[in-house]
């Protein structure tokens, strides 16, 4: 059986949502940030990276949000999570995930995760007083160019859209205004209503 470890609150929840829409058999192993427990021994024997998500296999360990959905989509076929057999239309499927883990989750990461990145605390403030515009500017271009509506490729739901909810969910914490993105925003209010998202949104509050 597949095990997910996640935390609440993280990007682990795209693959969280996959998984139940996937109709996966797996256990979810929650991650206690507020004790660290991701820097741990026993967590960091199984992602020495100290972070979520991470998922179990019989064959081993798959770490980042963007190979995790992608290996949800191609283990469970039937789901048709992937548009597998159109290489262009994968291809595409792949720049939007990275594009939100490479550019959107790192613009958001520079707000709470600075020292990451510098030691200097000004800098650091420096790196929060941009996160609003940096967003700002993420969402702009999703909403006018990689969004086709009403999911993100179209009528077909994929893995791409429980990604694009995560995300949609630092809108309003990252200090954008939502009335500027109203078909992410629809996108967001409508994802809620699916019953794999409502399922997951339901075990976080546990």
């Amino acid at each position: 059986m597949l095990k997910l470890f996640y935390a609440p609150a993280t990007c682990s929840l795209a693959s969280h949502i996959a998984l139940e829409e996937a109709g996966a058999e797996y256990e979810a192993r929650r991650v206690d940030f507020s004790t660290a427990e991701q820097t741990k021994p026993d967590y960091l024997a199984v992602n020495p990276k100290a972070r979520v998500p991470a998922l179990v296999t019989d064959r081993g360990v798959i770490t980042e949000t963007p190979a995790i959905l992608t290996y949800i989509a191609q283990a469970f076929p039937a789901a048709k999570l992937a548009p597998a057999n159109d290489a262009f239309a994968f291809a595409q499927l792949q720049s939007f995930l990275n594009y939100l883990c490479s550019t959107v989750h790192i613009a958001h990461a520079h707000g709470r995760r600075g020292a990451r990145w510098a030691d200097d605390p000004a800098a650091h403030e420096a790196m929060k007083a941009k996160v609003a515009s940096n967003m700002t500017a993420c969402y702009e271009l999703i909403e006018s160019k990689m969004f086709e509506g009403p999911f993100v490729f179209g009528d077909s739901y994929s893995i791409a859209d429980p990604y694009l909810f995560t995300v949609a969910g630092w809108i309003e914490p990252d200090g954008v205004d939502p009335a500027r993105f109203p078909k992410i925003v629809d996108h967001r209010n409508r994802m809620t209503a699916r019953p794999a998202v409502a399922r997951v949104l339901a075990m976080l509050k546990v």
